[in-house]
């Protein structure tokens, strides 16, 4: 049933001059918060640009031994999962407070076949020996490149990491689902709702970025 809360104001904190201050305020925390994380992730694709400059071969040797086709599919996935967050924050923008919830429900439930394909394809490379840095024996593996190790080394660090706020992500969607099925958004109050869409829509977009990088290099 949706709830209709569209003649409820919303209180805003009191060491703001007035909701729409408020609103504002949380937004440019939200904002910078997400430079710090486009800060970290861009360490590792400077990190990713000086080595396959210098190492072109061991790059696409790497990228040989990972499913492009598995990639895509989760490239879809995830963007499907920016439409359904995306759904879920205008939902509750205009007191449709049900269908708000069920596209947050999509969005955990997408996020969730997202990591176990990231489950079935590291289990992959764990299995068939390629493994980050000096645990991957280029002998065992029959690798051309001795340093093939330094790809996967960045192949499971950006990736681990990415995953690591996928679980976040889902962890905070959960939340949202919770206070949205509670009757807790309407059109005068939905700033946390908005605000996990940014962090999830930057997540997203820093996938789509990996994927060529990763999974088609070379």
């Amino acid at each position: 049933m949706t709830t209709n809360h569209s003649a409820t104001a919303h209180h805003h904190s009191h060491h703001f001059d007035s909701a729409q201050h408020e609103y504002e305020s949380d937004k440019e925390g939200i904002w910078l918060f997400m430079v710090t994380e486009i800060l970290m992730f861009g360490g590792l694709f400077v990190a990713y640009a000086i080595f396959h400059q210098i190492y072109p071969e061991m790059f696409a040797e790497g990228a040989k031994q990972l499913s492009w086709k598995m990639g895509f599919f989760n490239t879809l996935v995830l963007i499907a999962s920016s439409l359904t967050m995306a759904l879920g924050i205008y939902y509750n923008q205009i007191n449709k407070s049900n269908k708000a919830f069920w596209n947050l429900i999509a969005t955990l439930v997408l996020a969730g076949i997202f990591l176990v394909v990231k489950y079935f394809e590291y289990a992959s490379k764990f299995e068939t020996g390629f493994l980050p840095g000096k645990f991957l024996n280029p002998e065992t593996v029959g690798a051309t490149s001795q340093n093939l190790g330094m790809y996967f080394g960045l192949y499971f660090c950006m990736t681990g990491l990415h995953g690591l706020h996928v679980v976040i992500g889902m962890i905070l969607i959960s939340w949202l689902a919770y206070r949205t099925k509670r009757g807790d958004f309407n059109a005068n109050y939905y700033t946390p709702v908005e605000g996990v869409g940014i962090f999830w829509h930057i997540v997203d977009l820093i996938w789509i970025f990996l994927f060529p990088l990763l999974y088609l290099v070379g």
